[in-house]
């Protein structure tokens, strides 16, 4: 088998699901990460998901590379790191082998930065757009100056974490949660989701 056949045949879209932070319910439902989700409306079926919302769907591999915005090619890669698969070795023979704890608890870490790096990253892509000047005279809106300063820093970030070698993902974790960055971050993006929200329903009493 190739590598999209390993991985897809080893990892189920609801295991990548719950070992990325999505908390799965009873009928195998989570709150939808594409699209602006109050109330569970993706189903993870064993080979494939489906929201109802706003109809995203596809296998486990591709929902690994619309999370973190990557190419099949490259989210493949990421779940064979991540599950320790060996697209070498036999699905059945890969199920027995057991992360260390100390290794579970980094890949824990890592992807927590991962995850609040991601929503930021989305973010900033949308205040460029949102907020970009009109025209020469226009202000700038600091939500535009702080995209134009970030982006290119919180991409590296995530590349780093996606794709270096582990020594230097260790040291980025270490460096991201000792300062308080990824924790103080995650704060704000709740804060100005619950802002968005709260205005929405203002706009919507009026």
């Amino acid at each position: 088998m190739n590598l999209f056949e390993t991985v897809k045949s080893a990892v189920t879209v609801k295991q990548a699901a719950e070992y990325y932070g999505y908390k799965v319910n009873r009928s195998d439902m989570i709150c939808c990460p594409f699209h602006d989700d109050r109330h569970p409306s993706m189903k993870l079926n064993k080979d494939y998901f489906y929201c109802f919302g706003c109809g995203a769907t596809g296998d486990v591999i591709d929902f690994v590379a619309r999370l973190f915005g990557l190419s099949s090619y490259e989210a493949a890669k990421k779940l064979a790191y991540d599950f320790g698969i060996d697209p070498d070795t036999p699905p059945v023979a890969m199920a027995l082998k057991k992360p260390y704890p100390l290794a579970r608890v980094f890949r824990n870490d890592e992807m927590y930065c991962q995850r609040v790096l991601c929503d930021y990253l989305h973010l900033l892509e949308r205040w460029k757009i949102e907020y970009a000047p009109q025209s020469p005279e226009d202000n700038l809106d600091d939500r535009f100056v702080e995209a134009g300063q970030m982006l290119e820093y919180v991409e590296y970030l995530l590349d780093v974490l996606m794709f270096a070698e582990l020594e230097q993902r260790v040291k980025t974790v270490d460096m991201l949660l000792k300062a308080g960055t990824i924790a103080e971050l995650e704060q704000r993006l709740k804060r100005l989701e619950k802002e968005v929200q709260h205005h929405g329903e203002e706009r919507a009493i009026a």
